[in-house]
């Protein structure tokens, strides 16, 4: 955000300015510890905390404004609804950056690690802006919008939803130059209803467009397919397909990472990605059709996805210990998701020729169709020839009928996972993977020391022997 007086700030928002006028240099904060120098405080009021209790700890933190719905004793503008007021200051600074260029992501899976790559990508051409966490909602889209300066050259914007109408108005607020539809799956059903809700939620993003944006759309489900008639200017589509604008070709898994040829109609490049999963093919595709939407060189997208890491919190994090490996994917779970994951975890436990291990957990927000996606998600382990099936807390992956295959069913708690823990040997793949509710992330921690303890105290009975 560029500099501006307080009082600046209140006559945009339509609030009342209390205390001296001042000179606002940082973008606002939801975090009271996280306040920048000069920044602004969002005295944000909730079930369990008011930020107006925090007030004072964001100005010791360097605050100079809070913005507020009571009256507090420090600096502050006086709003009838904080978010609103938010909102309100975001569209502002988005029509004042005229030549800021707005890539907004959405899709039921990959949104987080597109938005890595593009974050990488972009910031090879200019100064790029890019949500910090899960900031894609009606508050974390304008407090990425405004962490902008009319020295940022491009913004991505992470659209997430939970009920119709919620992309589109996030799009009237960021006005996309670029949008992106990754794919449209199961996740959030439950609270949609249907998948076709689910569709059209995500088209909105694509309807948002005016003539001279571009969309870009994966092609791996009809219904992002189908979103190309909803724009009548440019439309970049991406798949395998030799009929897709931008595409992968000659794909090899190495090491679990994938290495392809990316096809553009600017030609042809190798890449190599760095990150983990065959899934990780469509997101990075889905980088290449913004460079190329951009006009960046095809030399300069292959070089930008073959050194991309991915820095969002578990997600197909690699752990390597004791001869074993553990893939932490416990940020969040959807069938789509899960299933890519299983892939992954065969592709380096055929590589590495130890058994797979597959500690799951339940996959939230599927509403009536829960108990039968989580069936399905079983029955396809068992069909991959997972050797061990660890569901945690989650009996629904039981399949529903007796499956063929050798896998090890394991119906436990968290406590009885990490007993059954203590069976991996050197050699063996480890994933652990569930909804974000779920916690897994801890789950994850603890099955690496116990595994740790377990061979360490093998070797160290073998030695005495």
């Amino acid at each position: 955000m560029n500099h501006m007086m307080a009082s600046q700030i209140a006559q945009i928002m339509g609030g009342s300015l209390s205390g001296e006028d001042i000179l606002v240099t940082a973008a606002p904060s939801l975090k009271s510890s996280e306040v920048e120098q000069g920044g602004i405080f969002l005295a944000m009021q909730g079930e369990k905390v008011d930020g107006h209790d925090f007030v004072e700890d964001a100005f010791s933190h360097g605050a100079v404004l809070a913005i507020t719905t009571s009256a507090v004793a420090r600096r502050h503008i006086l709003v009838e609804d904080v978010t609103a007021a938010l909102t309100t200051l975001a569209r502002f600074v988005r029509s004042e950056f005229r030549d800021l260029k707005v890539i907004g992501i959405t899709g039921s899976q990959g949104k987080t690690t597109t938005k890595d790559l593009l974050r990488h990508m972009l910031a090879q051409h200019g100064e790029t802006i890019s949500p910090i966490g899960n900031y894609n909602n009606e508050l974390g889209v304008p407090l990425t919008l405004l962490a902008c300066s009319s020295t940022t050259k491009y913004v991505v914007i992470e659209m997430g939803a939970r009920h119709s109408g919620d992309i589109a108005h996030l799009a009237s607020i960021v006005h996309p130059d670029v949008a992106v539809v990754l794919r449209v799956g199961m996740a959030h059903v439950g609270e949609f209803g249907s998948i076709e809700a689910i569709a059209k939620t995500k088209s909105e993003l694509v309807s948002s467009l005016s003539n001279n944006g571009i969309a870009i759309l994966g092609q791996f489900d009809p219904y992002t397919k189908a979103m190309k008639s909803l724009h009548a200017g440019r439309t970049i589509t991406f798949g395998t397909d030799h009929s897709d604008e931008v595409r992968a070709t000659e794909i090899e898994i190495r090491e679990g990472r994938p290495h392809f040829d990316l096809v553009t109609p600017a030609g042809r490049a190798a890449v190599g990605l760095r990150i983990v999963g065959e899934h990780q093919i469509s997101n990075a595709l889905a980088c290449a059709a913004v460079g190329t939407a951009l006009g960046f060189s095809i030399d300069s997208i292959a070089t930008a996805l073959s050194t991309a890491l991915i820095e969002s919190k578990w997600r197909m994090e690699i752990h390597e210990f004791s001869e074993v490996l553990l893939i932490n994917d416990s940020y969040n779970a959807s069938p789509d998701a899960v299933e890519a994951a299983l892939r992954t975890l065969i592709l380096f436990a055929q590589e590495r020729g130890g058994r797979a291990w597959a500690f799951l957990g339940k996959m939230a927000e599927l509403g009536e169709s829960s108990t039968k996606a989580h069936q399905q998600v079983g029955t396809l382990a068992y069909q991959m020839g997972i050797d061990h099936l660890v569901c945690v807390d989650a009996p629904d992956y039981q399949p529903a009928e007796q499956s063929e295959g050798q896998t090890n069913l394991h119906l436990c708690d968290r406590i009885g996972a990490l007993a059954i823990a203590e069976q991996i040997e050197p050699g063996d793949v480890i994933l652990v993977k569930a909804s974000r509710s779920e916690r897994f992330e801890i789950l994850a921690e603890e099955i690496e020391e116990v595994v740790k303890g377990k061979i360490a105290a093998d070797l160290a009975g073998g030695e005495e022997e």
